[in-house]
């Protein structure tokens, strides 16, 4: 397993990814030279701070009866925040249901995402724009539409030309579980037949609901992909360094033509799998404990300061910054309006449907039994 940044801090040299942190020596949209400089380094623990308090926000939220339901990302911020910065701009990600740290790496405000999880909002955000599909929760569909769309770039001519501002390829972000589903094998098929460029992204946060991965498999994830020819790499999820290296790599190798790959990236959900499930019901407190010695926030901090690049200045700082976007996304679902029921049916398909119309019209008389002389009684 490739590690750059132990527990406590320390940095290990790694000749391959080293290079990679160090950068191709040009700025090409928005990513700069020096991909560890401690400007970059600070900007990453930010970064975690700033999605790990809107996790909690939200996860209170939801407790609050705000959201119908949240699943939390609390422990995987490096898994994320590495992996999202790692994209460049024209690349195309494919998210599940918990890629906030990723999101937030995207440009997406943590209000999008809670629109979603209070159940008024499909997405929120422009994939175009972003370059960022919309949250999908089924699981291990996001192999399938990344290695689909990854076969379009190639027909566009966007793959391998050399031009680093025009070579995009495709990042498919799942988990462990949907890594055993039938649609993420049968997308590494496609992908190596047709060397579509696409890397497949799972965080094994060591459990699939209740079910720990040592029952999903016999073997690492990362060296399932092999059989496929698909190149693969483990990497520890909870060293943002790692993940940056490892991801930036890939993708570069994937824009230039020379296929897929496959990454794990071992890291901890330390929350529940969502607000619905008690995970003291299937899993340790000492577990969770041991795992939360390995937390990727204060390890990147430690790191800092042993470069000496981080004072209590700058991590208070960060910390009231959270705070303050933790009550803005308070007081945004507070204020939140209850959107009008009838707007469910508009945009289903893009153009009329005489089944939705004939839903549509059953509702609204549904509606009407609850008129009063004051209003309706939606």
């Amino acid at each position: 397993m490739i590690q750059l940044l132990g527990p406590d801090g320390t940095r290990t040299p790694h000749e391959e990814f080293d290079a990679v942190l160090a950068g191709d020596g040009a700025a090409v949209n928005g990513a700069g030279a020096d991909l560890a400089s401690p400007e970059r380094l600070r900007g990453y623990y930010r970064d975690m701070v700033m999605i790990r308090a809107a996790d909690l926000e939200a996860t209170s939220l939801q407790r609050q009866g705000q959201l119908g339901l949240w699943a939390s990302a609390l422990g995987q911020e490096a898994a994320q925040i590495g992996a999202g910065h790692a994209a460049r701009t024209q690349d195309y990600l494919v998210p599940t249901y918990r890629e906030h740290g990723v999101a937030w790496a995207r440009g997406i405000e943590p209000m999008r995402l809670l629109e979603m999880y209070r159940g008024i909002s499909h997405c929120g955000w422009d994939p175009y724009e972003l370059r960022t599909h919309p949250y999908m929760i089924v699981l291990g569909s996001q192999a399938p539409h990344s290695v689909g769309y990854a076969m379009g770039l190639q027909r566009d001519g966007v793959v391998g030309t050399g031009d680093l501002e025009t070579d995009t390829a495709v990042l498919a972000l799942f988990g462990d579980g949907a890594s055993s589903e039938g649609e993420v094998s049968e997308s590494f098929t496609f992908a190596a037949s047709f060397q579509a460029p696409v890397v497949f992204y799972t965080q094994n946060n060591q459990w699939a609901i209740s079910v720990p991965t040592s029952v999903q498999t016999r073997v690492p994830l990362a060296q399932r992909s092999r059989g496929w020819g698909i190149p693969s790499i483990r990497v520890d999820g909870n060293d943002v360094l790692a993940v940056l290296a490892a991801v930036r790599s890939a993708m570069d190798s994937a824009r230039a033509g020379q296929g897929p790959r496959f990454i794990e990236a071992m890291t901890y959900r330390m929350a529940a799998h969502t607000t619905s499930d008690d995970a003291s019901r299937y899993r340790s407190s000492q577990e969770e404990q041991e795992w939360g010695e390995k937390d990727p926030i204060l390890r990147l901090r430690l790191h800092l300061e042993q470069l000496d690049q981080i004072d209590e200045d700058f991590v208070k700082a960060c910390d009231e910054e959270a705070h303050d976007l933790a009550m803005r996304l308070h007081h945004f679902i507070h204020d939140m309006p209850d959107p009008d029921p009838i707007a469910m049916f508009d945009h289903v398909y893009t153009e009329p449907h005489p089944v939705v119309e004939r839903e549509r019209e059953q509702y609204l008389r549904y509606a009407a039994q609850f008129e009063t002389d004051e209003g309706t009684g939606r």
